[in-house]
């Protein structure tokens, strides 16, 4: 099931035409804006028969009236079906079926839609095969997460699951080992082997890893912090790691 919702800004509409034109209902564009990313979008919309008008400034800006913060749309939006997060069976069915190594993120307690956006974008650029988060306590899937994510919303596969302890368990029972992020670790994520089938758990701000999340963790990682703050944003933290798998796994390619 997908619910329509307004989504905004140049990159999400074009990524939203580009990989998914079934899904876009209409598009309405400002008037007065007629630049070349403008008419890519309009040639999009035409080629992919999308319903698409131009409208004032004022009819996008509200549209967006209920946000709590100003929604920047960039004088295009556009009404589509939003993706929606699949559940631990369907985790569990695409994990069964990775001919790769999997490299998976899991968010514990992520809740700002701009964050789980940029982790969206950070784990498709990555190559990561699925983002799992629990179902309460997150950031929903939007039209905020659609525009930080760059196009990754629509790519990426995210799972909401009830217990995310018991889904840890299943994808360990999978091969998958997990490695937990938190500031207390002795040992950091550079220190460890992440070729093999991993799985990398990102805490909330602040709280870090609920209680039973960290302990169903095989191993928990810091990154090294040399100067005065004492965390990353998540977002960031969440890139940095990623990398760190990436980087691995292209070395062990080259031996």
């Amino acid at each position: 099931m997908s619910d329509l919702e307004w989504i905004y800004g140049i990159h999400a509409v074009e990524n939203a035409l580009t990989q998914q034109p079934e899904r876009v209902k209409e598009v309405r564009f400002q008037e007065g804006r007629d630049d070349k990313k403008n008419q890519r979008l309009v040639q999009l919309c035409k080629s992919n028969k999308v319903r698409y008008s131009v409208v004032p400034r004022k009819e996008l800006d509200q549209l967006f009236t209920q946000n709590k913060e100003r929604a920047v749309h960039q004088g295009v939006v556009a009404y589509t079906t939003m993706n929606k997060a699949g559940n631990e069976a369907d985790l569990h069915t695409l994990v069964a079926g990775l001919e790769e190594t999997p490299l998976i993120i899991i968010l514990d307690g992520v809740t700002d839609p701009h964050n789980l956006g940029a982790c969206l974008r950070s784990a498709d650029a990555a190559g990561a095969h699925a983002v799992v988060m629990p179902k309460d306590n997150s950031a929903p899937l939007n039209a905020t997460v659609s525009k930080v994510a760059c196009g990754a919303a629509e790519s990426m596969p995210v799972y909401a699951v009830t217990n995310l302890a018991r889904t840890m368990k299943k994808l360990q029972d999978q091969g998958v080992w997990i490695f937990g992020t938190a500031g207390e670790a002795t040992q950091t994520i550079y220190e460890q082997d992440l070729t093999i089938p991993t799985a990398i758990v990102m805490g909330a701000e602040g709280e870090g890893m609920r209680r039973l999340t960290r302990e169903q963790c095989d191993y928990l990682v810091k990154l090294p912090m040399a100067g005065v703050v004492s965390s990353l944003n998540v977002s960031v933290a969440t890139g940095v790691c990623l990398y760190e798998v990436v980087r691995q796994r292209a070395a062990k390619a080259t031996v």
